[in-house]
């Protein structure tokens, strides 16, 4: 009874009615990527007025992390608040050996599937999951009608335009061609017609705005979630976008090279980037591409967070416009972080800080004023927060724990965890308030790192050797979110 009237309290404070008729629709967008270089992140450098203006009555998470980095196993430990036990659970493709062509019962569920069955009307627009329309197929394909979370979607919608499937607009080009169709010899960015729907991202905004009228119409609380693909490679964005920025005023990294004391094992020679063949310059863990290529780099990555930030803008102006602003709980989050030449690695694919923290904004319909929230929290704690904040039962058991208490003031909840764990590259990582502590499953030494982020906060100096006591220490915590997920 205790607990039911702090939740009842906590709902009314952040403007959730209690009535089962004015459940609260949610607007969740992803955004693919997606470091967190927005204004008010600090970002200074970065036109982003629309996202920061939400912001300014919002909650900006400033220590949130995945729990993978890369796309789809990131998203899949989203969607089901559950951190890796698996290798599949490291894999691109892990919703879809998860949870697609089997039954309900012996898959996992996702939170959609849950506020499905709970009354609500679900719709997904553009890439949720890993697939960029929701459909499960080969790049090079034609579209399936196999859904990658099967029973999550009411309406699984997608705009590829000229591009034909979501595969192809995923990694466009302005003139209709894509990555794959043109085997690679492409840039890694392009400055394109000055329209927004020169890319797709202007599309999906343009479905997401009509379907939010016609939700609006609706005697029924929805989930629209709407997945942008950019900044994801290739870094394209209209050129109004590129020309926001003064390229030679473009800050470089503060981490120029490989950390002290670390293996190379831990980074990575920027695959996925080089695969664009036409690129200016070859990146490797050698030495760095030169000032000049890395300023264009940045200049494209920020042009197209500029585009996204102005196709969101769209997104909360319709809702506002339909009314739906009032009873709307808004989520902003970006499946990853990314490497800008930061320890020489331009991609994701690490479980430095670099790639898992990721931007989250959330905001209630009863905020008025927004804060910036300090605590560390993960994304699989989204799951179990939305629930509480839709007055749904959450039927599963999950990793992640509600923060709901987090949205009402920045010192609540006192006793909150702090700690993320995340995995990739044969390693476990957790990052408490102020270090990060990683353990590889390898044979390339030194296996341990441990980064002090009141002193070291881009994680430039790796000091387990000469903190063992401190090592140990943290090893506790560390201990707690070891999955087996590397068998060891």
């Amino acid at each position: 009874m205790h607990h039911i009237r702090l939740t009842a309290l906590l709902l009314l404070a952040l403007g959730l009615t209690a009535t089962a008729q004015q459940k609260p629709n949610v607007l969740f967008i992803c955004i693919d990527d997606l470091r967190p270089d927005f204004g008010c992140y600090g970002n200074k450098e970065v036109h982003s007025p629309n996202i920061d203006a939400f912001a300014a009555k919002a909650v900006v998470f400033n220590r949130q992390y995945v729990a993978v980095p890369t796309c789809g196993a990131s998203r899949a430990a989203l969607l089901t608040g559950r951190y890796p036990r698996t290798k599949v659970g490291l894999s691109n493709d892990a919703a879809e050996k998860m949870m697609a062509g089997k039954p309900r019962g012996e898959k996992p569920e996702t939170f959609i599937e849950n506020l499905r069955r709970n009354g609500y009307y679900t719709v997904g627009i553009g890439k949720i999951s890993h697939s960029a329309d929701g459909y499960i197929y080969p790049y090079t394909a034609p579209r399936s009608n196999e859904l990658e979370l099967p029973n999550s979607w009411d309406e699984m919608l997608m705009d590829a335009g000229k591009w034909k499937t979501g595969w192809n607009a995923f990694f466009a080009y302005a003139d209709g061609s894509n990555r794959q169709g043109r085997k690679g010899e492409v840039k890694p960015y392009e400055a394109g017609p000055d329209n927004d729907d020169a890319y797709p991202d202007g599309l999906t905004a343009a479905l997401a705005v009509k379907k939010l009228k016609e939700l609006a119409g609706k005697k029924q609380p929805f989930f629209l979630g709407v997945g942008f693909f950019k900044p994801h490679l290739p870094f394209n964005a209209p050129a109004k976008y590129w020309k926001l920025y003064d390229e030679s005023r473009i800050s470089l990294t503060p981490s120029p090279g490989i950390p002290a004391h670390v293996s190379t094992a831990s980074l990575h020679p920027s695959a996925e980037f080089k695969s664009y063949k036409a690129g200016d310059e070859k990146p490797s863990l050698e030495g760095p591409v030169s000032d000049a290529y890395a300023r264009k780099l940045r200049h494209a990555y920020y042009a197209a967070i500029s585009y996204i930030d102005a196709q969101v803008g769209k997104l909360l102006a319709a809702l506002k416009q339909n009314g739906l602003d009032k009873n709307t709980i808004i989520v902003i989050w970006g499946d990853h972080g990314w490497h800008l030449g930061d320890d020489l690695v331009w991609g994701k694919h690490t479980i430095f800080e670099w790639s898992l923290r990721s931007a989250l904004l959330v905001k209630t319909p009863g905020m008025q004023r927004g804060f910036t929230c300090e605590r560390v929290v993960s994304a699989t704690d989204i799951y179990p927060t939305l629930m509480e904040l839709c007055r749904v039962n959450t039927p599963v058991e999950t990793d992640g724990a509600s923060f709901a208490q987090l949205l009402t003031a920045p010192g609540a909840a006192p006793d909150w965890r702090d700690l993320a764990y995340s995995y990739f590259r044969q390693g476990i990582t957790v990052r408490t308030p102020r270090y990060r502590l990683t353990k590889y499953f390898r044979a390339e030494e030194p296996t341990v790192e441990l980064y002090d982020h009141q002193t070291d906060p881009y994680e430039n100096r790796n000091i387990a050797a000469e903190q063992p006591a401190l090592v140990k220490a943290l090893m506790k915590e560390w201990e707690k979110g070891n999955t087996g997920v590397f068998g060891q």
